[in-house]
Formats: structure tokens, C-alpha cells, sequence
């Protein structure tokens, strides 16, 4: 099997046959882009016509801030009316097209990620830090979710459903129809799989997309912009926005033209997107997906390698930064000694360095903001009683360290992965902190494991360790998170996969009860509206 077909996801565990001819793909596209670096992109309207720069963004490779990537212009608020009155053009002509053309269109942009997935995986490399296997399984994702979505309007028939009638010869039906131009605000963790996903629902539901990228990613936005418009995605209906949050994106949503906002981000930012959209000349739709403070309880009768290995993955993977990972490890007293033994003995064996060497487990955070999180979490984990149990030997949390694991100031972006032992009221236990950060605490009982658990306003992602059915379902049944997982050793609490697993927040993690990857994602991009057509 050719390299390029191989698919890997967030639990790909088995190395390929083919490892090496990947890691050899993957080493040429990363020494392709650098052979074109320092590039400066002006910001444009539709797919081409630029305009002046409001400042501008430089992506910076996180392993190694002494190489910029290239140079975006933050797109200036005073040209807003125009990109979004593209989008409200493109949108009506795109809401008139059959549902089977739409789900045509969007189905060749995922064939168009899928082959550039080497060069697209590459750049996310660069740009976030992740190293390879959590880059490829991005751009993977990212291909996925839209096919995944486009099968959904195909099983829904285009989202229209016969009702019943009251009179002779009265024919009624509920259709699902689009709002109009959707603000779609991307975090820079999941730059291609998130921004694609976010939007190619927003398209499937017949609306354009006006995509703002995390100011920490404008190039994985620039490129996605690329493959929208060589799939043939009309133009207007697909346009990228750069600059900041707090004035680009607080621009953008507070348009009065914009139908509808998807974010996924902080609570902060989240619930200010929220009340801005609760505000203006009527409600506007508010998806949001918010972040967690995931925890995974281990019973006795829990595999106690696989807990482990579990537990490491969800926690240190892409160095803690998912609204998944495991930040809470909640371990049964009978077993606490053992289970902790093996857990810092298996923390030890992870390689931390350039994301982009083969041999990478857990590369850098995304910016300096964020290495300074990693300090005060630290420094806070040893106040209130809490004890540091782990810290990788190389160097301290919140240092930076070069590839070969030595003290280097100006290398990159890295916070060393920490497990501490912390009362389950500490503030680093409420916190999330996306950092590689795991604080564990005891139990003596599943009651007092799940208090703990739901004792947070998070209520994202959550696992259990155990080999007893009725503490799995009793689990299932108490724990307060839309993503449950039971004994899963690749990842306590993260991997999510289109079509395999919902991606829901619940309490503070969500705002609309349904979530990505999941069968009812794209009807939420939609409004309903009742006909009624009398015959005879």
C-alpha cells in the first residue's frame, strides 16, 4: 500500500508496514516547504482580490521561534461590508442549488485534502507543533468530517420530512433551510480538521463561510482557502478572514449581516460570542464547543497498562493542548501505589522535542503565553499541599529545551509534561490549563470517583478503568460529559473520530446540546420552515 493511502487516526497504535515510506513522505514535504519560506500573503476578498493590510500576523514554528514560517496581513474591519455582502451574493445562488450538487461540491474538497495530505499535515507540523502522527491524523480528520457530513444531508434526503394533514387534499412537509453567511472561528489546535469541519457543515446546510483563523495558524487557513477553491467551491461562498480575536473576530461576529457564528475556543471567549449573538436585531445561532477539565477514574479491577497507557496519551498528546485531554486522574486507594509507579514510569519513556522529528512524542506549546501557564501551574502545583510526582528529567516545566533535550532559552516553545498529586478542591484540579499537566487524586469508591469527576462546570470528556460491567454502567449512566470511554488505552479521554464518536459538551463545554462528528451536527447549521399547500 502506497504510503499516501495510508490512514492514520488519534488511536492509530500498530506502526505501518509502510512506516518508513511515510516518514520519508513526510520528510520531504516538511524540507519542501522550507524551501519556500518567508512568503507575505495580503489579505483578500473572495479568492483573490486583495486589499491593505490592517498590521499583520507572523506564523512562527513553535519548535524553533527563530524560523518564521511566512507573514499574513490581518484583513482591515473597514472592508467587512464588502467580503460579507460577497458572501450573502454567493450564498444565494449556492441556497438555490439542488442538496445532491452541494454534497457533489463538498465531497471534492475532501478529495482535494486527501491529495495534498502530506503537504497540508507538513505545514500543521510547522505551524502548531504537532508532531506527525497527530498532524496526518488532523488533515485525516479533516477529510473525513466532510465526507462524513455530506453522507448525513444524503441519509436526511436534503433534511426534508413529510407531516401529516388535517384537511382533504392539504400536502405539508418540514424543510430545513440555510440562515445565510456563517462566521466560522477556528482554534489553532485542530487548525484543518476543525476550521474544515465547522465549515463544510455550514456549506452542506447551504450557507457561506466567512472562516477566521487562530491568529497562532493563518497558514493552515491560507492553504485550506486554496483547496476550497481548486475543489470548485464558487466564489464568496469560502473566504478566510486573518487578524486577531479581539478585533477582527469581535468585528466579524458583531456584523450585522453575519446569520450565525461556530467557535470552538475558551468559555471566556465563547460566552462573550454568545451573549454578542443574543443581542442584536433578533437570536442568531451560536454553536460552540468550549474546552474541559476531562477526567478518568481507575477502579481495582481496572488493566492497569492499559489505564496507563491511556492516561499518558490523552494527558501529554500535542503537549496537553486538546479541549479533550486528560487534565484529572482519579485512582481507587487499593491500587493507587502501583498504578502510580507505572504511570511515571511509562511518562519517562515519551521523547519531548521538534515536533517534526520522527521520533517526537510531545513537541511544544503553541507561544510564549502559554509557557508562562506552564511556570504558574508549577509553581502552584506545590502550594495547598500538593506534590510534584513527576517532571521530565530534561528540564524544568515552562523551560525550553532544544532536540537534544538540553537547556536552550531561545529553542521553542516547550513545557515539560507534569503529574502532580493534588486534593480534588485545588485550583489547578477546577483550571484547564491546556498544558501537559495531569493532577491525580484518590478514591476510595466509584461514588466518590464520579463526585469528584463532575465536580467541575466542564462537561466535555470523561473515562473509566475498570473490568466490572456494573461500574462501567453505572459510569455511563452518572458521569456528567457528552464523550464517554470506557478501558480505551488509546486514550482515556481523547480520539474522537467523524462518525464514531460525538463530540458534545455538556454544562460549561457546549451551548447547543449536539456536537461534532455526530449525526446531527448539520442540521443545526439550518432553520426549519413549515409548508403548506392546499390541492383541489
Amino acid at each position: 500500500m502506497p504510503a499516501d493511502n495510508f490512514k492514520i487516526t488519534y488511536t492509530t497504535t500498530n506502526s505501518p508496514a509502510n512506516l518508513a515510506a511515510m516518514n520519508d513522505g513526510f520528510d520531504a514535504a516538511i524540507a519542501q516547504h522550507r524551501t519556500k519560506l518567508h512568503q507575505e500573503f495580503s489579505p483578500v476578498i473572495g479568492y483573490g482580490k486583495k486589499v491593505a493590510a490592517w498590521g499583520h500576523l507572523d506564523s512562527i514554528n513553535p519548535s524553533n521561534t527563530s524560523e518564521m514560517l511566512h507573514r499574513f496581513g490581518s484583513f482591515p474591519v473597514s472592508a467587512l461590508d464588502e467580503m460579507v455582502s460577497l458572501a450573502m451574493n454567493a450564498q444565494r445562488s449556492w441556497g438555490a442549488e439542488s442538496w445532491q450538487n452541494r454534497v457533489a461540491v463538498v465531497r471534492r474538497a475532501a478529495a482535494v485534502i486527501r491529495e495534498r495530505k502530506m503537504q497540508l499535515a507538513a505545514a500543521v507540523c510547522l505551524e502548531v507543533g504537532k508532531n506527525r502522527f497527530e498532524s496526518l491524523g488532523d488533515v485525516e480528520e479533516a477529510a473525513d468530517l466532510l465526507d462524513y457530513y455530506a453522507a448525513q444531508v444524503e441519509s436526511c434526503d436534503g433534511y426534508f420530512s413529510k407531516l401529516m394533514s388535517l384537511l382533504p387534499g392539504e400536502e405539508t412537509g418540514s424543510f430545513l433551510r440555510p440562515y445565510g453567511v456563517f462566521a466560522v472561528i477556528a482554534p489553532f489546535n485542530f487548525p484543518m480538521a476543525l476550521a474544515a469541519g465547522m465549515a463544510g457543515a455550514a456549506l452542506l446546510g447551504g450557507n457561506s463561510v466567512i472562516l477566521k483563523p487562530s491568529e497562532d495558524t493563518p497558514w493552515t487557513g491560507e492553504l485550506l482557502l486554496g483547496v476550497m477553491g481548486d475543489a470548485g467551491i464558487p466564489e464568496g461562498l469560502f473566504q478566510v478572514c486573518q487578524g486577531p480575536g479581539d478585533t477582527v473576530g469581535a468585528a466579524l461576529v458583531a456584523h450585522r449581516d453575519i446569520s450565525g457564528v461556530a467557535f470552538t475556543g475558551s468559555v471566556k471567549t465563547g460566552m462573550a460570542i454568545h451573549r454578542k449573538c443574543a443581542s442584536g436585531r433578533w437570536i442568531k445561532p451560536c454553536l460552540m464547543e468550549l474546552g474541559g477539565k476531562n477526567g478518568a477514574i481507575i477502579m481495582p479491577s481496572a488493566n492497569i497498562d492499559a489505564a496507563v497507557e491511556g492516561c499518558i496519551k490523552s494527558a501529554f498528546g500535542l503537549s496537553g493542548q486538546k479541549c479533550s485531554a486528560l487534565s484529572r486522574i482519579i485512582v481507587h486507594h487499593d491500587i493507587k501505589r502501583e498504578f502510580t509507579a507505572r504511570l511515571l514510569e511509562f511518562a519517562a519513556t515519551w521523547k519531548v522535542g521538534d515536533a517534526t522529528a520522527r521520533d517526537c512524542n510531545l513537541g511544544p506549546v503553541i507561544n510564549a503565553a502559554s509557557v508562562v501557564r506552564g511556570e504558574r501551574a508549577l509553581a502552584l502545583a506545590k502550594t495547598r499541599g500538593g506534590k510534584i510526582l513527576y517532571r521530565h528529567e530534561t528540564c524544568s516545566a515552562g523551560m525550553n529545551v532544544n532536540v537534544d533535550g538540553n537547556l536552550d532559552a531561545a529553542s521553542g516553545h516547550y513545557v515539560m509534561p507534569v503529574i502532580a498529586e493534588l486534593d480534588p478542591n485545588h485550583e489547578l484540579m477546577r483550571q484547564e490549563l491546556f498544558l501537559p499537566f495531569a493532577g491525580l487524586t484518590t478514591c476510595h469508591s466509584l461514588d466518590e470517583a464520579l463526585g469528584i469527576l463532575n465536580n467541575t462546570d466542564f462537561g466535555l470528556t470523561a473515562g473509566v478503568f475498570s473490568n466490572e460491567d456494573t461500574e462501567i454502567l453505572q459510569f455511563f449512566d452518572e458521569a456528567e460529559a457528552g464523550v464517554l470511554y470506557a478501558n480505551r488505552k488509546t486514550g482515556a479521554t481523547t480520539g474522537a473520530w467523524p462518525g464514531v464518536q460525538s463530540f458534545c459538551g455538556w454544562k460549561a463545554s457546549g451551548a447547543s446540546g449536539k456536537g461534532g462528528c455526530g449525526p446531527h451536527y448539520v442540521a443545526q447549521f439550518m432553520r426549519e420552515q413549515s409548508r403548506t399547500r392546499m390541492r383541489g
